[in-house]
C-alpha cells in the first residue's frame, strides 16, 4: 500500500538534521571552501601561464582562510608572477 504524500513528508523531517548545524558540519563546509579557494587561485597562475613555484603552491593549498584565498584569488588575475599574488602582506 502506497502512503499519501504527507506521510511520505512527514518522514523525512522526522529524521535528526541537527548535524547539518552543527559546528562540526560547519567546519567541513569552511575547509571544502578553502580548498576550493586554493585551487582556483592556482587555476588562474596556471592558465595565465605564471609558473607555480612549490613554495607558493604549498603556502596557497596549506591557507585555511576562505578570505585570504579570495584576496590572492583577485590578484591572481593580475599578477605579475605567482609570488606576487602575496606582495603587500
Amino acid at each position: 500500500m502506497v502512503s499519501p504524500p504527507h506521510e511520505a513528508m512527514h518522514r523525512v523531517f522526522q529524521h535528526d538534521l541537527s548535524f547539518y548545524k552543527s559546528y562540526i558540519s560547519e567546519e567541513i563546509r569552511d575547509e571544502g571552501r578553502a580548498q576550493q579557494g586554493a585551487q582556483d587561485v592556482l587555476l588562474v597562475l596556471e592558465q595565465r601561464g605564471l609558473d607555480v613555484p612549490d613554495e607558493v603552491r604549498t603556502r596557497i593549498t596549506e591557507c585555511g582562510d576562505p578570505e585570504v584565498l579570495r584576496h590572492w584569488l583577485a590578484r591572481a588575475v593580475t599578477a605579475a608572477s605567482a609570488e606576487a599574488v602575496f606582495e603587500s602582506e
